[in-house]
């Protein structure tokens, strides 16, 4: 947040909510009287960026549904859903560094939005840039501002209706420490906790309450490690506590680490995914939904557990591109083919169980996620041990993400336009990529920026392609599958990749050459002299 028509301030805020609201008026039917929802967390100037954008709605005379206190992400998109609005504004930096703020817009199927509004708004925005409301006052003046009454306690009605074991919640030895990171979750994981009868969690004091500051963690983000959880780690050991659950500062993320064999274990987001993925799997059975009318959805980066259960067991498994605005709306699509969408995720700690909202939800899953573990201690197992399990039936799914610094764009495209052309021989699709990596023969190739691939009959994705930015997908005969793409926020090359095999020891073996092949072969990162951040 500074000066500057490229960052977060009071004039960049009103230009891109006067360009959205012009959007609306041209693309929704009576887009005033239904009306858009506007929240905010605890940030810096969140309240003012709040204020603003409001004001740039009510000026044209928009209906808007204000929350003047903070909010947790989810409950913007749940707003829409629930008022039917056109669309929902949340101003919110989510887990970035205390200096930033962000602004995210929902559409009226209140999934984040994609092509074409996305184009579509940001060219509104430039159609409208000078100032037409600078008013804070607004909100509290106008007669078509008004708090949305009653929706937070419907949302936590539908958060209820996913609870399948109260009395078992009621009962369990099991204690839970929790952190906020700073954040606004405390309230809404309280009450999430409550709505399942769990025991009340323990909160860590010092981090349980909102601080725009940050004050106790270098970076908000509970995905950083133990470093993140340090103090969520000394609260656990202090009340002898079996679980940590973590919400990222707006509270759509969830971390969870359990100790196993005297060491506290973080479990990353595919491990989480993987779990919260047969458990969902588990309790859409018992509650009677046909096998074949269950479906999931995963972030193309993100682990192929889904995809190799939903092969074993006969449920529906789609891919998604990164991010929950393609994941939502990709749930939406198979909710219209008639499925029942239990659970999505990706790898970044994101995922939303059930169809309270098309966006991550970190307080509906940490509701979930913890009274599965009730479960499993009833069944003299720990999240852990049930992991393994996991892993003993349906493989075991290693992952090494990672990046390489690459501050030159020529260099990047150099990089991919050599992976394209790796033989110097172009084939029939102009293309030539790599024919074995690490030894390993490459059984499928993805490049959603030239829009091929080729494991279909057309060789055509069936993932939307875009040409700004790079990302291909490789999979190996070993039963590798890695993606390597650029960043479009950071001068970053990173890569995603992922063995299973019949045992950990031996998928880790493997899948250290195969990514050691990623640098040394097709980034060829010492020839171009960039930073390769491993793990």
């Amino acid at each position: 947040m500074e000066a500057g028509f490229s960052r977060m301030n009071d004039l960049t805020v009103l230009q891109a909510s006067q360009g959205l609201a012009k959007y609306l008026l041209e693309t929704v039917d009576d887009a005033k009287a239904k009306g858009v929802v506007v929240g905010h967390d605890h940030r810096h100037h969140s309240i003012d960026f709040a204020k603003l954008t409001a004001s740039a709605f009510l000026t044209l005379g928009f209906r808007v549904w204000y929350y003047r206190d903070y909010v947790h992400t989810p409950m913007v998109p749940y707003t829409v859903k629930k008022c039917k609005a056109a669309a929902g504004v949340m101003i919110t930096a989510s887990h970035n560094p205390k200096q930033d703020n962000g602004y995210k817009v929902y559409w009226e199927n209140a999934c984040q939005i994609i092509p074409p509004h996305d184009s579509g708004i940001a060219a509104s925005i430039l159609n409208n840039l000078d100032p037409w409301a600078w008013d804070y006052d607004l909100v509290d003046s106008s007669e078509l501002c008004c708090e949305p009454e009653g929706v937070i306690d419907s949302y936590f009605e539908e958060v209820a209706a996913l609870s399948r074991y109260r009395k078992d919640n009621e009962e369990t030895p099991l204690k839970f420490v929790y952190t906020a990171m700073h954040g606004v979750g405390t309230p809404f994981a309280k009450r999430a906790f409550q709505s399942f009868h769990l025991p009340a969690f323990i909160g860590v004091e010092k981090q349980i309450m909102p601080d725009p500051d940050f004050s106790t963690v270098e970076f908000p983000n509970p995905e950083e490690g133990k470093g993140s959880l340090k103090l969520a780690i000394e609260t656990a050991e202090e009340e002898n506590a079996n679980l940590i659950l973590a919400n990222d500062p707006d509270a759509d993320r969830l971390a969870i680490a359990e100790k196993v064999n005297g060491e506290w274990k973080l479990f990353t987001g595919n491990q989480i995914g993987a779990i919260l993925g047969a458990a969902n799997f588990e309790r859409a059975r018992a509650a009677g939904i046909p096998t074949e009318k269950i479906a999931m959805v995963a972030s193309t980066v993100s682990s192929k557990f889904l995809a190799r259960m939903a092969e074993v067991e006969g449920f529906r498994f789609e891919e998604a591109l990164t991010g929950f605005k393609w994941i939502g709306n990709k749930a939406m699509d198979l909710e219209n083919e008639g499925y029942h969408v239990v659970f999505a995720f990706e790898e970044a700690i994101g995922f939303t169980v059930g169809d309270i909202v098309k966006d991550k939800d970190g307080v509906s899953a940490l509701a979930v996620f913890s009274e599965w573990a009730v479960q499993l201690q009833k069944r003299n197992m720990t999240v852990f041990q049930f992991l393994e399990s996991l892993y003993a039936k349906y493989g075991y799914f290693v992952s090494d993400n990672s990046y390489f610094i690459c501050d030159d764009k020529k260099v990047i495209g150099d990089i991919f336009k050599r992976i394209r052309n790796f033989d110097a021989q172009p084939s029939e699709n102009e293309y030539s990529y790599p024919a074995t990596i690490g030894g390993h023969k490459v059984i499928g190739v993805r490049d959603l920026t030239v829009g091929y691939d080729s494991t279909t009959e057309d060789h055509k994705p069936t993932l939307p392609v875009s040409s700004s930015s790079e990302m291909i997908t490789f999979r190996l005969d070993n039963n590798t599958v890695f993606t390597i793409r650029t960043s479009g926020t950071e001068p970053k090359i990173k890569y995603y990749s992922e063995l299973r095999g019949p045992s950990e020891a031996e998928a880790k073996a493997e899948l250290e050459g195969v990514v050691q092949a990623i640098g040394d072969e097709l980034i060829e990162y010492q020839k171009h002299g960039l930073q390769w951040r491993r793990g």
